[in-house]
């Protein structure tokens, strides 16, 4: 069909990734809270997304580290979940970005979220930054 949308799988996502928890970790880490996602970050898991990423925020973490490596995709949805979270710190420099694959990363420059939020290829690179 002309227009539609690429099913999951044609989009680089395993079958029954619906299925999957989107938040796989929280772990605390010098001063750092760490959020592990997988799967696909859209509108069907945006709400856990948030509401895990506000948990986090609460905390007060002098950074908030999302390891995006087993994140497959990312809508405008998902986006925007990263940037309200940014927003809801006490410093908007503290959410650092974790191993975005290919397609994940594309979104993030595209949309400029990247030169707001640093991107890094180890969490042991994202714990030691200036902020």
């Amino acid at each position: 069909m002309v227009g539609s949308m690429p099913s999951r799988h044609a989009r680089g996502g395993a079958p029954g990734d619906l299925n999957r928890p989107a938040v796989t970790a929280i772990d605390q880490q010098d001063g750092a809270v760490v959020v592990r996602l997988s799967g696909e970050l859209d509108l069907s898991n945006a709400a856990e997304v948030g509401r895990t990423l506000d948990d986090a925020c609460a905390r007060d973490p002098d950074r908030l580290v999302v390891d995006l490596g087993d994140v497959t995709f990312i809508d405008s949805t998902g986006l925007g979940v990263l940037t309200a979270a940014r927003l809801k710190l006490r410093s908007r420099n503290a959410l650092l970005l974790l191993r975005p694959q290919l397609e994940t990363r594309r979104a993030l420059e595209i949309s400029g979220l990247s030169r707001q939020m640093p991107i890094f290829d180890s969490l042991e690179q994202a714990l030691a930054a200036p902020l």
